[in-house]
């Protein structure tokens, strides 16, 4: 059964039986229903088929005894759950032979069509080699690491190998439809009761013993029930839907078709005038569009924009969008219990000849706004993202937004717009989809210096990396937002984005002990055991993982008295990108923390200026920038680092302490102090309890500087009574070879 059957039942429960009609009296296969003198209507579902092949679920083993068993995953405490499974089966099965955790390894997050992942082929190679009968994964508990050890099962499965999956009680839907997208429409899943990680180990000991052991056992020997999870619909070229406005509306909101608020009735009359706004011919396919790996047409984006409120010359940008939907860097944060909003911003002559807003309150702005409501639509019906199901925000998401750069402004500073430092003309249209794990909290600068403004550009950026308190990973994707007025002050000083970029890189550092402690009582996965793990082994390895050096005090930190400190990185080349834009008449910069970014050029139809002209616009060259500054080269993806939740902080690749690329060569420094402290360097505590470590100083420097001793005025007032740093030299900047 799929969704327009599901709809038909939907409208049927609608209306009185007296309105019912049998089927051979609908003309053409339509049954118009029409209800208190409204009209009615006929139009197309917004969901495409799936592109995937179905997986029949393997058989089931009529016992473990003699079997052998892999234990996969690592996720959410699996170092507890994982033995002490391995316990339980040898004790009740003593013939079977159990491999745990890395023994095996695991295929990571299934591919999707036409993709080829050698961790999942080699995860394969493995089970057959060590002749595997039985797959139990996890531990899923959040929206990134549950498709990533379902992504196991699904792999075993294929091979004819039974497999259950672990998860805790949000994600249990979530790794049914990660298999469903996979083809896999049944998936035994063992359901653990609450959050893995905030249970005591006794607590995770007894519910692996009574809930988890027998439920696995069950789906690895027993019979596998019939899910209960979403239909896909049948294409839009299979059935239409007939109904008044009013019962359209409530038919695609109970089938799960739009976000809730309103849509625009997408009639077939409607969609023809989207189709003209591309040369692409309707039923041309854009290929599977993941999370359900869904075979999407022109047609089904023209359906969505129709919902969305788009006029029909948004078109090329929505094919844009839904190919930046693609893109694994883009999408892949999209599912995580982080709550990664997805938006976009344009660049180029189209958005200026659309009429696109760059200024004050322009995500508000009606054409800006319902290209974010497209994003939106198109996640659900498209990629199949399904709040409560496989987008896991745990507050659940913003309505997607669409921003503009001010490439004016922009030129007018001696700055290229995005668009030309990434290998485009100024007169190339693009949209970047990027996504946002925070909007708001802006920094207002409060001076006209342009290094101190970039301290505190750098600061921001510390303060809001990928979770709260650098607890997570702190090298996240930026989008930095800056009005004119500030952008004007930065250009004095950095002549060019990529000179800022790099300078804010080399600013933007945490304390070692500050994103040890953050990492270590904040972990996003598994929680550490003080007992056998302790904070200070803990910093010995973000300090090896996470390239620690001794560098120059960040500068709002000062105030410590201490000239170098042990830091890591907060931000790594190639995953910032910094847009000027919004309201010229304030001085604003705002960090947007988020997943990676992808920019797609614009394909105009060959009639794009007769059809622009029919519609009373202006024509394109009216809206074409000049400049001198020539385009850069394209700029190589950097390279992502997979996230892991647990304390082997597997995310991060080795790299030798050689002092950080981002701060040059300043030297390593011993580890001199207390074991609590980690690398700082002790000092007598003289402050008494209020101090902590801090020894006393007179109060010499006036009611604002309390009891820290004067310095002097060498910075200027921007600099308070801070000395100056001279700026390092830019033109000797080396590259990271890890990065």
């Amino acid at each position: 059964m799929n969704r327009s059957i599901i709809a038909g039942i939907v409208l049927a429960g609608l209306l009185a039986v007296s309105f019912a009609r049998a089927a051979e009296e609908c003309e053409d296969g339509f049954c118009p229903l029409p209800l208190g003198g409204e009209t009615t209507l006929k139009v197309l579902s917004p969901v495409p088929d799936s592109a995937v092949e179905p997986i029949p679920p393997a058989k089931r083993l009529k016992s473990l005894d003699g079997k052998t068993i892999a234990l996969v995953g690592g996720s959410f405490m699996a170092n507890v759950t994982h033995p002490e499974l391995k316990r339980l089966i040898l004790k009740e099965f003593p013939t079977a032979k159990v491999y745990v955790l890395s023994e095996i390894g695991s295929a990571g997050p299934w591919p999707r069509p036409g993709v080829v992942r050698r961790e999942k082929d080699e995860f394969q190679r493995k089970l057959k080699e060590f002749k595997i009968d039985a797959v139990v994964s996890g531990n899923g508990g959040c929206g990134l690491c549950t498709p990533k050890e379902t992504g196991s099962c699904i792999a075993a499965e294929v091979l004819g190998i039974p497999a259950v999956m672990i998860a805790g009680p949000g994600f249990v839907k979530q790794a049914k439809s990660t298999a469903r997208s996979a083809g896999l429409e049944r998936l035994c899943v063992a359901e653990y009761p609450g959050a893995f990680a905030s249970h005591t180990h006794d607590e995770l000991i007894q519910n692996t013993r009574k809930i988890l052991w027998p439920k696995i056992k069950a789906g690895l020997t027993g019979k596998i029930a019939a899910d209960d999870g979403k239909v896909e619909a049948a294409g839009a070229d299979d059935a239409l839907i007939a109904g008044t406005a009013t019962e359209i509306q409530r038919i695609f909101l109970d089938s799960g078709w739009t976000d809730g608020l309103p849509i625009i009735p997408p009639t077939q009359e409607a969609v023809a005038e989207f189709l003209k706004f591309t040369d692409l011919p309707a039923d041309q396919s854009l290929g599977a569009i993941p999370q359900a790996q869904r075979e999407v047409t022109v047609r089904h984006v023209a359906v969505n924009g129709v919902m969305a409120g788009c006029p029909p010359e948004f078109m090329p940008l929505l094919l844009a969008y839904v190919e930046a939907m693609k893109d694994g860097d883009f999408r892949r944060p999209l599912i995580s219990t982080h709550a990664w909003t997805p938006y976009c911003w344009l660049n180029g002559p189209v958005a200026r000849q659309l009429g696109f807003d760059a200024g004050q309150g322009q995500i508000n702005e009606p054409k800006n706004a319902v290209l974010g409501r497209f994003l939106n639509l198109a996640m659900l019906n498209l990629g199949g993202y399904y709040v409560k199901e496989n987008r896991m925000g745990t507050f659940g998401y913003l309505m997607p937004w669409c921003l503009v750069e001010d490439e004016k402004a922009t030129l007018a500073v001696g700055w290229k717009p995005w668009q030309m430092q990434n290998g485009c003309t100024i007169d190339e249209s693009t949209l970047t989809a990027g996504s946002s794990i925070n909007w708001g909290n802006n920094l207002v600068p409060a001076t006209s210096d342009g290094e101190r403004i970039k301290d505190m550009i750098a600061w921001d950026a510390v303060e809001k990396s990928q979770m709260a308190l650098t607890s997570g990973m702190p090298c996240t994707y930026r989008v930095f937002l800056i009005t004119s007025g500030v952008a004007r002050d930065l250009a004095q000083v950095y002549p060019s984005k990529d000179e800022l970029c790099r300078a804010v890189e080399e600013t933007s550092r945490i304390p070692l002990g500050t994103r040890t402690f953050a990492n270590y009582w904040g972990n996003p996965g598994s929680a550490f055991d003080p007992q056998n793990y302790s904070l200070q082994m803990h910093e010995r390895r973000i300090a090896s993982s996470e390239g620690a050096a001794e560098t120059l005090t960040p500068p709002w930190l000062a105030w410590t008295g201490f000239e170098s400190l042990d830091t890591v990185p907060a931000m790594e080349e190639g995953k910032s990108a910094f847009l000027v834009t919004g309201d010229p008449a304030r001085n604003k910069e705002l960090c947007v923390p988020g997943g990676g970014f992808v920019m797609v050029k614009i394909q105009l139809p060959k009639a794009w200026d007769k059809l622009m002209a029919e519609r009373g616009y202006e024509p394109l060259k009216n809206f074409r920038l000049t400049t001198n500054l020539k385009p850069d080269a394209p700029r190589p993806k950097p390279r992502t680092r997979p996230q892991t939740n647990g304390p082997s902080r597997g995310d991060y690749p080795q790299r030798p302490q050689t002092g950080g690329p981002s701060r040059g060569n300043y030297p390593q420094r011993p580890q001199t102090g207390d074991p609590s402290r980690g690398n700082y360097p002790q000092r007598p505590q003289t402050g008494g309890p209020s101090r902590g470590n801090y020894p006393q100083r007179p109060q010499t420097g006036g009611p604002s500087r309390g009891n820290y001793p004067q310095h002097p005025q060498t910075g200027g007032p921007s600099r308070g009574n801070y000395p100056q740093r001279p700026v390092p030299n830019r033109g000797t900047y080396e590259r990271n070879p890890d990065e």
